[in-house]
């Protein structure tokens, strides 16, 4: 990735802990914000940035630590939008990271080589839908709505780390409990599970 001149991008006041405690606290935030995305490949919640960066409340009640991220994060992507960059800085999973936009899909498909035997199958995504609206569930449950056993689905999501075990039901045997994980709304760019299609967002508009 090319690195962006993000000290080009204006800054607003910025309330931070003593330079001495901060590295790089002279340089502007939204230079520091574009290097720490930079080099993390997951990502990376408000919280976490603002302890990164020693960022502190201004005096003003909108000037708030998070408040200061996420001008900074603003700021970086109207700069890559006027530069005509190829990624931007996504909120994904709860924080946020640096994809490359849409309309470079094709490309990098071709790039990476993806091959049809490394999507999901029909049978694996039927069962993580269910999983995701259900969750957490019991693998009796699953079985019972697909009407077939999902041991071998389940544990392909399992290695795909799509779902994962979030504990054990309180009944006899102690059955574990499945879920989905934080790769599970990457790979679907969502921030949340909440942000799931609602059923009534589902319905065929032909009918």
């Amino acid at each position: 990735m090319s690195e962006v001149e993000a000290s080009e991008v204006p800054d607003t006041a910025v309330a931070q802990a003593p330079a001495d405690e901060v590295p790089c606290a002279d340089l502007p935030l939204s230079a520091r914000v574009e290097a720490v995305l930079l080099t993390n490949d997951r990502p990376v919640t408000e919280q976490k940035l603002v302890e990164m960066l020693g960022l502190r409340p201004g005096a003003k009640a909108k000037d708030s630590a998070a408040a200061q991220v996420r001008e900074a994060i603003d700021a970086l992507n109207k700069s890559y939008e006027s530069q005509g960059r190829a990624f931007r800085a996504e909120r994904l999973a709860g924080g946020y990271q640096l994809l490359t936009t849409s309309a470079f899909a094709p490309l990098l498909a071709r790039v990476r080589g993806l091959r049809q035997q490394g999507r999901l199958t029909p049978a694996a995504l039927e069962t993580l839908a269910i999983i995701a609206y259900r969750q957490p569930m019991l693998r009796s449950e699953l079985e019972a709505i697909r009407g077939v056993a999902c041991g071998e689905v389940l544990k392909s999501l399992l290695e795909r780390r799509l779902v994962r075990i979030t504990g054990r039901a309180e009944e006899l045997g102690r059955p574990m409990l499945y879920g989905t994980t934080t790769e599970f709304l990457k790979v679907f760019g969502l921030s949340r599970i909440e942000d799931l299609p609602q059923a009534k967002e589902l319905r065929n508009p032909q009918r």
